[in-house]
């Protein structure tokens, strides 16, 4: 390996390998710790992994950037006790490099000057490899040669014996040496190749005995009793293989791990609880609240999701709304004098569900400007098909030109557009320059499009908003100025989740000045999972019923429901703005935004659904990762055909399938049936009303299944042109 070269930088210090000089070390220095300029999320959890690009002296070098975040007292003093994780993870990969033990090539070492920020290691990207832990899940399985042609266990676990032993040969303990963190590079080859990764626990120029070497090896959880002999002998191949003491004891060691893993894992359960009610944890990358900020006052923006990030925790939150008591008891009793109603009510539009043919309106989306790729925005979307389009506007800033020339350019392309007013709480609390804002915002877009959404997620704290009233305070401010433009539409009070009690109560809670025309609804259903799935007894379908409902059954607003904002989040680090549990696979969004759309727009309940948004990280349709083009997802795609399918079609009504099964008939302009049709429970086979003459896919691939009476459905949607 080349030397090492130490730099110090304005904010950061550290070391470079000289193989990857840049020619703007401070140029790259600033991409590689950006998240936002990743090309993709490797791992998020503790610590955040993403490839990004280096523009070295000799060409770009892909690589692997893995942040270690500083938080808390208890972090400090646990760097200040044993060290900062990325100079250990750099010192163990240039040595184990050094002993020709291989591992990512280490290409940097990257240090804030700010003791509170984060630190990098940056290693050069390998490029095609398998996690062990998918050997080990085939092998549990069995099924690993069928998986890995070419693999057996011999042929895998003896080689990995002795690419550890060599490890340990060096004086290297790893300390953490899991099935995660082993890199197959080459498998079914007659000597497998590994690397090793997550190196900052390591130990150096440690002294290595029986005990010692086992109890590092013991993390690896090779139960089979073949493949561990296989290993040992591997292993221990110097001293004549893996005798039966030596088995007997990595055996007890590695049964002894596993009952610690499930101890441990129970108890750290109450902890992040009790944590969480103190503060909370944030990414490296969002802001830190303003000093000496109050309770109320400590919601930032975080750039990456492009929502605000509240860092207040439990405790602060509880006492700010105990403090509301009176506000809070007033909106309950809102609720409380129309519950009856709306549960009449909505006892009535679910006996008559699907009792008339529904006009399909189409699905919109929300655009926001790209400055970096108008173009290829605009493009995409004239191909997307999609003419109903949400554009939302942040009043607090003061330039909003890239807004403006997005608004004029699709106006003249003829899209019906809306925006979106959201609060922060600076303008909640002052009026005065929420009212400046909206009468420049007024002035500038109304020319545009007559339909604004007054509030963003009201019932989340992080927005600015602590109770109702200060909302309906803003909103009748707001409404007064659009208003006195003619011909305004207002929607409100666009509630985020299925919170359907904060809908009803604001829509219930007297103010003078308030009322909106159209009842607006941020319903994501993401966090259980699939939208046929059910939330206190409640599907998407249940959930569109229930909104309108309460629209009808409510004193300060019109009968119209629009949904203006869902998604499913996708697997892309702190780009998802939901958070890792309820992210989803890019391929598993698309089929769940077929069938959401689908599910809500055929009650004919919800006269619009926007999806958010077209173009962002971790949930858009395209994927902006690279500056130079917009990556089209399977969600795009599916979209794009959904649009086609069905334009100006008619809902006619459901068709009956087994449990599982969804069958929609729909009607073509043309006099066509198309029957839109997919199944949650596995491969299901339906009968149709006719044979089908074309079976299109999600995206708009043709499949088999012309000619049939019957059809397999699916989780992915497909669409059925009948005879």
């Amino acid at each position: 390996m080349s030397g090492v070269e130490a730099f110090e930088l304005a904010g950061y210090a550290g070391e470079i390998n000289e193989r990857y000089l840049p020619a703007d070390l401070q140029a790259q220095i600033a991409r590689l710790v950006d998240p936002a300029c990743s090309s993709e999320t490797l791992h998020w959890g503790r610590n955040y992994l993403y490839s990004s690009r280096l523009e070295t002296l000799d060409g770009a070098v892909s690589v692997v950037v893995k942040q270690f975040r500083i938080q808390g007292p208890r972090q400090r003093l646990k760097r200040w006790l044993s060290g900062d994780r990325a100079i250990k993870s750099w010192r163990a990969g240039l040595r184990l490099m050094a002993a020709g033990v291989a591992t990512p090539e280490p290409v940097m070492l990257i240090l804030s000057s700010d003791p509170r920020g984060p630190s990098f290691y940056v290693t050069r990207l390998v490029e095609s490899f398998v996690e062990m832990r998918y050997l080990f899940r085939a092998l549990k399985q069995d099924c690993l040669e069928a998986e890995f042609p070419g693999v057996d266990r011999r042929g895998l676990f003896e080689p990995l014996g002795r690419y550890l032993r060599r490890l340990h040969d060096a004086r290297f303990r790893h300390r953490d040496l899991s099935i995660g963190n082993l890199l197959v590079t080459d498998p079914g080859s007659p000597e497998q190749a590994f690397q090793l990764i997550d190196l900052n626990r390591a130990r150096l120029g440690a002294r290595l005995g029986v005990h010692g070497r086992t109890r590092d090896l013991c993390r690896l959880p090779i139960v089979d009793r073949a493949a561990r002999q296989a290993f040992l002998d591997g292993y221990w191949s110097l001293e004549g293989g893996g005798t039966p003491g030596k088995t007997f004891l990595f055996t007890a060691y590695v049964r002894l791990f596993l009952l610690r893993t499930m101890l441990k894992d129970g108890s750290r359960k109450p902890l992040r609880f009790v944590g969480d009610l103190l503060t909370r944890s944030t990414h490296a990358h969002i802001p830190p609240p303003p000093a000496g900020a109050a309770s109320r006052d400590k919601a930032v923006w975080d750039h990456l999701s492009d929502q605000p990030h509240q860092h207040a925790g439990r405790l602060e939150r509880s006492r700010v709304r105990f403090q509301d008591a009176r506000i809070h008891g007033r909106a309950f009793l809102a609720a409380s004098r129309h519950a009856v109603g709306v549960w009449r009510r909505y006892r009535r539009l679910q006996a008559n569900l699907y009792s008339q043919p529904v006009p399909w309106r189409g699905v919109g989306v929300a655009v926001q400007p790209s400055p970096a790729t108008p173009d290829q925005l605009l493009a995409a979307l004239e191909d997307l098909g999609v003419r109903d389009v949400l554009i939302r506007l942040q009043p607090w800033r003061q330039d909003l030109a890239d807004e403006e020339y997005l608004a004029r350019e699709l106006h003249s392309r003829g899209y019906d557009l809306t925006f979106a007013l959201p609060q922060n709480r600076q303008l909640v609390a002052e009026p005065e320059r929420w009212r400046e804002a909206i009468e420049r915002i007024a002035d500038s877009f109304s020319a545009y499009g007559h339909r604004f959404q007054v509030g963003q997620a009201i019932n989340r704290s992080k927005w600015g908003i602590w109770n109702y009233e200060e909302y309906l305070r803003l909103a009748a401010q707001a409404s007064g100025i659009l208003r006195a433009r003619g011909g305004v539409t207002i929607l409100g009070p666009a509630v985020i989740d299925f919170e359907f009690h904060a809908t009803l109560a604001v829509l219930n809670m007297r103010h003078p000045g308030f009322f909106v025309d159209v009842v607006s609804s941020l319903l994501y259903v993401d966090r259980r999972g699939a939208p046929e799935n059910r939330q206190l007894g409640f599907d998407t379908v249940d959930k569109v019923v229930l909104l309108r409902a309460i629209a009808e059954a409510s004193r300060y607003c019109g009968d119209e429901c629009w949904i203006t904002e869902f998604n499913w989040p996708l697997w892309e680090g702190p780009h998802s703005p939901a958070g890792k549990n309820v992210s989803v696979d890019e391929e598993t969004q698309a089929d769940y935004l077929v069938r959401f759309c689908v599910l809500a727009l055929t009650t004919g309940l919800v006269e619009r659904v926007y999806w958010w948004r077209l173009a962002a990280r971790g949930y858009g349709l395209l994927d902006p990762a690279d500056s130079r083009a917009l990556r089209r997802r399977p969600a795009f795609h599916a979209l794009r055909n959904l649009q086609r399918q069905l334009e100006g079609a008619t809902f006619e009504r459901p068709l009956s399938a087994p449990a599982g099964a969804r069958l929609f008939q729909f009607r073509t302009g043309a006099g066509e049936q198309v029957v839109v049709g997919w199944s949650t429970s596995g491969e299901s086979e339906v009968d149709l009303p006719a044979a089908a003459s074309e079976r299109v896919g999600r995206d708009g691939a043709s499949e088999e299944g012309a000619g049939a009476t019957r059809a397999v459905l699916r989780s992915s949607p497909c669409y059925l042109r009948l005879s």
